[in-house]
């Protein structure tokens, strides 16, 4: 059984290394078309996408939760919320999140004998699978592709936003315990670049249909838009916190060496796992008629 890992405190506050700049910007040029083309056609390359996700998300958390024996934690984790992502995707969503508890515990026995806190794995479970599900559930709603680019803006734009933000203006922390780094105006900063890039995603069709008429104008008003958005805002930043909370906790720096420049994938799609279910609850609020 392995020992447990000391509950040490957060480093100190660092500079931004600004020598992996380039590094991130490559990444991102990468990433962000083929996130952005996926969630546009939306099909098997989405879902494609999303799977690849889940499985390195699942290793991650292999990887930090049971380092003495992270493969079977991964495979459980991964079978798991794929098990609720293709049922979801075959439109049971009932059905789906019903397998996501069923999974999660299935997580925990498989763990039984090789990860110190086998509950861990069923949290895993509970942390990437919803998030994965409502990434495949509102896509496949009434002009999906626009709400999921919505998401992605708005999520992009609060952690650019705090990031710029925070490094000029610097001022309180935020919550040294977990994250020295982030600041107050960092965290204004993220919510107004958020609510920015959604009303700025809501008037892109407007703009579009001067060069290609027949495209449909986004079904949503402005000041639901510029809700939308400040909540989505919110919501990533609070995702960010927990993920930092939970590297903490396992005693990691970051979940992994995935992304040149940024860590691991968990470390780059913490505040998009709770924005996105946050977006989803938004857009079943927009079906039953709010925002027109």
């Amino acid at each position: 059984m392995a020992q447990s890992l000391p509950m040490t405190s957060s480093p100190p506050a660092k500079r931004f290394d600004w020598s992996n700049l380039g590094l991130r910007v490559a990444s991102a040029v990468v990433l962000v078309p083929a996130a952005l083309a996926a969630a546009w056609f939306g099909g098997w390359p989405y879902l494609v996408l999303i799977a690849i996700g889940v499985a390195l998300l699942a290793i991650e958390w292999g990887g930090m939760s049971a380092p003495v024996s992270p493969t079977r934690v991964a495979a459980a984790v991964a079978a798991a919320v794929l098990t609720a992502v293709f049922v979801g995707y075959r439109g049971d969503f009932i059905w789906a999140w019903g397998a996501i508890f069923l999974a999660a515990a299935g997580a925990a026995v498989v763990a039984r004998g090789v990860a110190e806190r086998p509950a861990d794995a069923a949290y895993g479970v509970l942390y990437i699978a919803p998030a994965a599900l409502c990434l495949v559930w509102l896509q496949q709603t009434n002009q999906g592709n626009w709400w999921t680019i919505m998401l992605f803006a708005a999520t992009w734009s609060a952690d650019i936003g705090a990031f710029a933000v925070g490094s000029i203006l610097k001022g309180p922390k935020l919550w040294p315990r977990f994250s020295p780094n982030k600041t107050w105006s960092g965290f204004f900063g993220g919510l107004a670049a958020a609510t920015l890039a959604a009303v700025g995603v809501e008037t892109l069709p407007d703009v579009l249909k001067m060069f290609w008429p027949m495209i449909q104008p986004f079904q949503l008003n402005i000041w639901a838009t510029a809700l939308i958005g400040f909540t989505v805002g919110l919501a990533t930043m609070a995702g960010d916190l927990w993920e930092s909370a939970l590297k903490r906790r396992f005693g990691v720096k970051d979940s992994g060496d995935l992304i040149p420049g940024h860590g691991g994938l968990l470390d780059r799609v913490d505040g998009l796992m709770f924005a996105v279910v946050v977006m989803a609850a938004l857009r079943l609020a927009n079906q039953l008629g709010w925002g027109h």
